[in-house]
């Protein structure tokens, strides 16, 4: 059950995240929404799962605090002359919380930070730009965390 609240929580920080980014909404904003009208709440007729709140919130604040340094990762990781500024909004907030989860959330094993953005991905996104997605995100994670794809006897 925890998975499946995780997995939720990472679902709506990329959702409040994506909203952040194209409706200019602020952090307190839109955490009282996500929190009081979607997570967990039927919507338009479509039920979103409960998440785990504390997770979803770490998400979402700690892209906003450590969002330069994020952003500079991932465009140092995309190919050139495709900054992140000019890849598409769901791409950009899939990769921002990737990011994060790699580089501050050492708790949790790359493999499955990757596979379950990639799955975020997938629920908005084409197959080639969920490709996109894992590739980033795979090379970000063995730069920052090498150790964790050496291989093991």
């Amino acid at each position: 059950m925890a998975r499946e609240h995780r997995a939720a929580a990472r679902l709506a920080a990329t959702q409040a995240l994506y909203q952040m980014d194209v409706a200019a909404k602020g952090i307190n904003e839109i955490l009282a929404e996500f929190e009081t009208f979607w997570i967990g709440q039927e919507v338009e007729g479509e039920q979103y799962k409960p998440a785990e709140i504390e997770f979803f919130r770490d998400i979402v604040n700690g892209v906003l605090k450590d969002q330069l340094a994020i952003d500079q990762l991932i465009d140092a990781t995309l190919q050139s002359g495709w900054p992140l500024a000019r890849v598409e909004a769901v791409m950009r907030a899939v990769l921002r919380a990737g990011t994060y989860e790699l580089k501050k959330r050492k708790d949790i094993p790359p493999r499955v930070v990757i596979t379950e953005y990639v799955d975020v991905a997938a629920a908005f996104l084409a197959r080639d730009e969920t490709g996109m997605i894992n590739a980033v995100l795979d090379k970000i994670a063995r730069g920052l965390r090498a150790e964790d794809f050496e291989a093991r006897p």
